[in-house]
């Protein structure tokens, strides 16, 4: 279960939205932070009429329309949990991500993510990033919710999930339940996850399977906020 994100300003992630030849950026800037956790807004970039965009989305797909302490209008994440949406639902109709997984399919620019794990010792926690300064995106799904603020305006947000696939063999003493899909420019998962035209959700099945595209850098670390390593890194190398 993927559960934060890390999204530095560093070469890699810029050289990799370069590449991505993102054509609209988000109005108040691309979101930059080390430790992203879910609910908080990450930047994710999809495909609409022709062109790669960028928006500043909500890290957890469903949203509720509530009201705030001032008995404001305002879109708030679902208490269904979605942050993450698993493999074997994007093809279970009525589920979250059904229409998602056809037709709003985003990609996350990210340094690298964390994962923890629990032992009879108790909780164990490693961040990966890529290695050599580099970047990946993560597979997610976006939804766009239209909504009339108090003022009677017509307010838009966004909202976001990563898929999670089957654990993967190389990361078994790191995170046994999950594998967020991962993606690469290189070998072309990243175009193919992105092209707004495929609607076909057999064209995409195979990205379904656990697959490392990026050599990883794995820190065991004290716990993600304070981000302390306590132990030696290790190499994760990529499948192909």
């Amino acid at each position: 279960m993927c559960g934060r994100l890390s999204i530095t300003d560093s070469p890699g992630v810029r050289a990799l939205c370069d590449q991505m030849e993102i054509a609209l950026w988000p109005d108040d800037g691309q979101i930059f932070t080390r430790f992203a956790r879910a609910t908080q807004r990450i930047s994710v970039v999809f495909e609409r009429d022709g062109q790669r965009i960028m928006r500043n989305a909500i890290w957890w797909l469903l949203l509720d329309k509530t009201h705030d302490e001032g008995g404001r209008s305002v879109l708030r994440p679902s208490k269904y949990t979605s942050f993450n949406t698993r493999y074997d639902k994007l093809n279970t109709p009525r589920s979250a991500g059904y229409q998602a997984f056809r037709q709003q399919r985003c990609a996350i620019p990210v340094r690298g993510f964390g994962e923890s794990q629990k032992t009879r010792e108790g909780m164990h926690y490693h961040d990966m990033v890529v290695a050599e300064e580099g970047a990946m995106a993560m597979g997610g799904l976006y939804r766009v919710w239209d909504y009339t603020d108090d003022r009677g305006e017509r307010r838009q947000a966004i909202s976001c999930s990563v898929v999670t696939l089957p654990p993967h063999p190389k990361l078994q003493a790191i995170h046994q339940k999950s594998t967020p899909l991962m993606l690469s420019e290189t070998d072309g998962s990243l175009d193919r996850w992105l092209d707004a035209g495929t609607t076909d959700s057999d064209a995409l099945n195979d990205l379904l399977t656990p697959c490392i595209r990026h050599p990883l850098n794995a820190v065991p670390i004290d716990r993600p906020s304070s981000h302390n390593p306590i132990g030696e890194s290790f190499t994760i190398q990529k499948d192909r």
